[in-house]
């Protein structure tokens, strides 16, 4: 997955996670397609799910703290990813590397998805923010 300006948020702190995230998101394609063995696998996974987890908890805080509309829904995504992410660590952790393939396409198609869609929307309430913070000054 390549960085795409059309992810930016225009929030740097989000905007560096989501770059980690696709950064930690191509090491995992990389050890699928690359062969590495199961315990390089599995470290890189809990990784990419221990820092989004991190990454989620920054961003509710923010919307909490702005109080953004959207974070209820928000949250729920999260967790909806989350839960997924276990999945696939619990099953790797069980022997099944058969997933490889399709722990990468619902990564690559949930974090495009996200940041494209539910992330624009925060991205643009933020920028609203700044217009109206701005006018007043």
């Amino acid at each position: 997955m390549e960085w795409d300006d059309a992810f930016d948020l225009g929030i740097k702190e989000f905007d560096d996670h989501h770059k980690h995230l696709v950064y930690l998101l191509n090491l995992t394609y990389d050890g699928f397609t690359l062969g590495a063995g199961q315990d390089e696998i599995l470290a890189v996974l809990d990784e990419l799910a221990d820092y989004a987890t991190h990454h989620f908890a920054a961003e509710e805080y923010w919307m909490k703290e702005h109080e953004y509309s959207g974070l209820s829904q928000h949250s729920e995504e999260h967790e909806k990813f989350s839960n997924r992410v276990m999945e696939f660590q619990r099953d790797f952790h069980q022997g099944n590397t058969n997933l490889s393939f399709e722990v990468i396409q619902f990564l690559v198609s949930w974090l495009t998805t996200h940041i494209l869609n539910s992330d624009a929307d925060y991205g643009q309430f933020a920028k609203e923010q700044s217009h109206i913070v701005t006018c007043h000054t």
